[in-house]
């Protein structure tokens, strides 16, 4: 029997959900709309070879997912991007299509000298993303990281003349911080250019920094927060509890997670498997369906290695707190804020 299509309580203004069971948003002041829940495609190209990302993309589509984010340095310097290409040919029209630019690329788009956001760089790296992916657009472009060198006028020009020739239709930004997306923003109301529309920065119920000065400059400028690890690297998937091994072949057994596994991250962790029991749902709804819940937040992108997954992901991305839950789930999480 299908899920009913339902919109939680307190889901922003404009939201929309469909028979499948997923909702859909704009990011930001911008007309993109992207799947609540978003995949990440950092493990295609390392973790995940050529049929096993298929595997996990087909089931993401089944599940309403239409937001894919990767990046050009994802799967061993653009491994990624090829599989990913490979995978969409033929069905690109209804996905929307997220990478990134700015990452060390060892050489691979020319000599850059650091400059990773400077126009030159951008018209290079764009070409190459085009081709591993196989598409004539891209439509979500995002500046990595900053480079340190490059101001972001020059980047954010050399981004709308993308955005003109076609080959872009939004922008967005990574790992600025607050005061940075708000100059960008300044910058791009001036000179009457394309602006970012999104933010993606670490984000999870278990790393709430972001909540002191970017999310508020998100909202204060309409741009969409792209959370990245909204699972805290598997801790909040509820598949590890603290005294035994992390499961075999999970990003915690690569010992991704071994600054934050700390005892009061178990602690709350437990009180948040609680919560969960008393809402009638599980950790991983609570994880996604609560982050998806805060404001400004867009899409909540995950990673996957396995179809399962992905389709828990999704699952997890219906269920949306109550005003007075999302206060509970605060109160639990606040010594990571």
């Amino acid at each position: 029997m299908a899920r009913a299509a339902t919109v939680p309580a307190g889901a922003p203004a404009g939201e929309t959900a469909v028979p499948s069971g997923m909702r859909y948003r704009q990011l930001g002041r911008s007309g993109l709309t992207v799947s609540v829940v978003g995949l990440g495609a950092n493990n295609f190209g390392g973790r995940l070879d050529l049929d096993r990302s298929r595997a996990v993309v087909e089931a993401a589509l089944e599940a309403g997912i239409n937001f894919i984010d990767t990046s050009d340095s994802y799967g061993n310097m653009g491994g990624s991007e090829e599989i990913l290409g490979a995978i969409l040919e033929g069905r690109r029209d209804s996905v929307v299509v997220a990478t990134k630019f700015g990452s060390d690329m060892g050489g691979s788009n020319g000599p850059e000298w650091g400059a990773r956001a400077s126009r030159r760089y951008v018209m290079r790296a764009v070409e190459s993303s085009l081709s591993r992916l196989r598409t004539d657009w891209i439509d979500l472009y995002q500046l990595h990281r900053p480079d340190g060198l490059t101001p972001l006028s020059e980047t954010l020009e050399a981004l709308d003349d993308l955005v003109h020739q076609g080959k872009v239709r939004y922008v967005g930004s990574s790992n600025l911080a607050a005061w940075q997306v708000v100059e960008a923003d300044w910058v791009s109301d001036t000179k009457a250019i394309t602006r970012f529309v999104s933010a993606q920065n670490h984000y999870s119920l278990l790393e709430r920094q972001i909540e002191r000065e970017l999310v508020p400059a998100c909202l204060a400028r309409e741009v969409a927060v792209i959370p990245y690890f909204p699972l805290a690297n598997g801790l909040l998937t509820g598949k590890w509890r603290q005294g035994e091994p992390p499961p075999g072949g999970s990003r915690l057994a690569d010992g991704w997670a071994s600054g934050t596994a700390t005892e009061e991250a178990f602690q709350v962790i437990e009180a948040l498997r609680s919560f969960a029991a008393e809402a009638g749902v599980d950790l991983l709804s609570v994880a996604i369906g609560g982050l998806a819940a805060k404001p400004a937040v867009g899409s909540v992108i995950a990673g996957a290695t396995s179809a399962e997954q992905v389709t828990a992901n999704a699952r997890a991305g219906e269920w949306g707190p109550t005003a007075e839950e999302l206060a509970r789930i605060d109160e639990i999480t606040a010594a990571f804020r």
